[in-house]
């Protein structure tokens, strides 16, 4: 089992997770993070510090943001590590309950 970022974590881009992943197996982009699979041990420590419930185990993703399954491994590849806290997007509160935000992911 590995864990995934999903759509709640796009344009927010909270980084609390981040910092206390043991292994760096998280990935910056510019609107959102996610989690490598290959790197990432199953510690379940970082669900509990993302302020807006973005990621899940693979097995318990909502069945609308399977394709996140995808979209995480994919870009894991080709975005940087990320292994310590930044600041938030100036405008992340104001995306935390919109939904429908797989447009405003920049690859």
């Amino acid at each position: 089992m590995t864990y995934v970022v999903t759509e709640s974590c796009v344009r927010c881009r909270y980084t609390d997770c981040v910092e206390v992943c043991p292994v760096d197996c998280f990935h910056g982009g510019p609107t959102m993070l996610v989690i490598d699979p290959q790197e990432c041990i199953d510690c379940a420590v970082c669900v509990a510090e993302c302020p807006v419930d973005a990621i899940y185990p693979d097995d318990e993703v909502p069945a609308d943001q399977q394709d996140f399954i995808a979209l995480n491994a994919r870009l894991a590849q080709q975005w940087p590590v990320i292994n310590r806290r930044e600041e938030a997007p100036a405008d992340a509160a104001d995306w935390e309950s919109v939904t429908d935000k797989r447009d405003q992911i920049e690859e």
